[in-house]
């Protein structure tokens, strides 16, 4: 509830967030989701282009076309995109919020790296299936790409990491460089950041 001249009136909590400069990246990344992150994106850029935006995470991660596109927002954000990772950032969550300037993540956290997926049951010929491999092929080189820029680690690194699913704790985040430092509600809340493990 918020308090104005005619009484209390009810605020949804997302638009409280925005004022706050703090954006939920929650559930499945889809081209709707990605949408809706860019447009809350440039928004919060054209009111202030040097503030700090917190995007606050917790997703299995979704479609990598998506996920691109709101890697390529937060790159191209004048102001700086910190990410918080709430429970969970797994696969294509995990390089949305390893591509942030500040990365931190709650202490009992897990981020998690693999390679590519088809993410439903294939139907189709030896082309299409030929089609559907090289695309997968190619996304691969990007996020691993990726990847390296962000924690410095070497292909063969961070081939190896992805070779199935693998799971960080915070601790373990922080050594392949996927994090920087720790959460803590307390310090958000106050606009700063917990800088020890």
């Amino acid at each position: 509830m918020e308090k104005g001249r005619n009484g209390s009136s009810p605020v949804p909590i997302e638009a409280r967030l925005m004022d706050r400069r703090r954006i939920i990246l929650n559930g499945e990344i889809n081209s709707d989701l990605a949408c809706q992150i860019v447009n809350q994106l440039l928004i919060l850029n054209e009111d202030d282009p040097f503030a700090p935006i917190d995007l606050m995470i917790n997703s299995n991660g979704g479609e990598i076309g998506a996920g691109l596109l709101i890697y390529d927002a937060m790159c191209s954000s004048a102001a700086p995109v910190r990410t918080i990772c709430m429970q969970k950032a797994y696969s294509m969550a995990a390089v949305l919020f390893a591509a942030g300037t500040k990365r931190m993540m709650f202490p009992n956290s897990r981020l998690m790296i693999h390679e590519p997926i088809v993410m439903s049951q294939f139907v189709g010929n030896n082309e299409s299936l030929k089609e559907v491999m090289t695309t997968l092929g190619e996304n691969s080189q990007t996020l691993h790409a990726i990847l390296m820029k962000l924690t410095g680690r070497s292909e063969s690194e961070i081939e190896e990491a992805c070779s199935k699913d693998r799971y960080f704790t915070l601790e373990e985040a922080i050594e392949f460089g996927l994090c920087d430092c720790k959460a803590s509600l307390a310090r958000l809340a106050e606009g700063e950041v917990e800088d020890d493990v």
